[in-house]
């Protein structure tokens, strides 16, 4: 692996893709105990397209309030600053990555998976004795980032990688078929295009090692909860209906890192399949 090699793909990258800054701002103030609810209304004040984003959200039926929400500083009290940060940061990276060109796999097909992944890690959250919900959502959304980045930078290769896995000759994951044609994978690239975007260190671990909990050391709980959820969005995308499954991209140390068990696994299956539509729809319009 060439940690240099890596670096210069992010950085390549950046110059097509970045957060804006009133994001990375919203993001600050989340994460800093001192700030209000007024400090994230006033940085988001600042960008008119994203207030008229938040609203629309806010006033969706997903979210249900009775009251009409019309001013952004209604909008981060009623749902909370970490809501709020959550929406402003999904949909902020949905555009960060929107007409980027990408012949290999179809951008609403990524974000799908990736909101599923998000949606059932924050579900599962609540269950687990080990692990903090706060960023959980965020960290299920992004998971997968790095692989966009290699999709758009270095497409020959990413496609020997699908030929790889379409071969079957070898039980590989993707991530070790990238491996095999890269000499790196997607979880280090996303790792560092977080690091780059320098949001919460939470988010780096559980890009860097979802598919290796092991490694976490920090955050093994949440690293280890996106690892199952992660797995489970991806039986969903080969439309498996049957919960009693074995699910084999699981690594067995995440039950133990969450203090989940197998039987946590369907009604959390059962509740982000009726939400994800309609929480699809407000996030990602169009």
């Amino acid at each position: 692996m060439s940690a240099t090699e890596i670096q210069d793909l992010v950085d390549n990258a950046s110059q097509l893709i970045s957060l804006p800054e009133v994001a990375l701002r919203v993001n600050n103030i989340a994460n800093d105990p001192n700030s209000t609810a007024d400090d994230m209304a006033a940085v988001i004040s600042q960008d008119p397209a994203l207030v008229v984003r938040m609203l629309k959200i806010a006033n969706s039926a997903y979210y249900g309030l009775s009251n009409e929400i019309d001013t952004i500083t209604r909008a981060v009290a009623v749902l909370g600053t970490n809501k709020i940060r959550d929406l402003v940061l999904s949909t902020s990276a949905n555009q960060a990555f929107d007409g980027i060109p990408n012949e290999l796999i179809t951008m609403q097909d990524f974000w799908h998976h990736s909101l599923y992944c998000g949606l059932l890690a924050q579900i599962l959250s609540k269950k687990s004795k080990t692990t903090n919900a706060e960023s959980i959502f965020i960290a299920g959304l992004l998971h997968d980032i790095g692989q966009l980045v290699m999709f758009n930078q270095r497409p020959a290769q990413s496609h020997e990688v699908i030929l790889l896995l379409m071969e079957g000759s070898e039980e590989l994951e993707t991530y070790e078929a990238e491996r095999h044609i890269f000499g790196f994978d997607h979880m280090q690239v996303g790792g560092a295009l977080i690091k780059s975007w320098k949001l919460a260190p939470v988010l780096q671990e559980c890009v860097e090692f979802h598919h290796e909990p092991e490694k976490a050391k920090l955050f093994p709980g949440e690293v280890a909860l996106i690892n199952i959820a992660n797995a489970v969005a991806v039986m969903a995308d080969f439309d498996s209906n049957n919960e009693d499954d074995e699910i084999p991209l699981i690594h067995p140390i995440s039950w133990e890192l969450t203090g989940l068990t197998k039987e946590d696994l369907p009604a959390a299956i059962k509740k982000a399949r009726e939400e994800i539509k309609e929480i699809e729809a407000v996030l990602f319009p169009g």
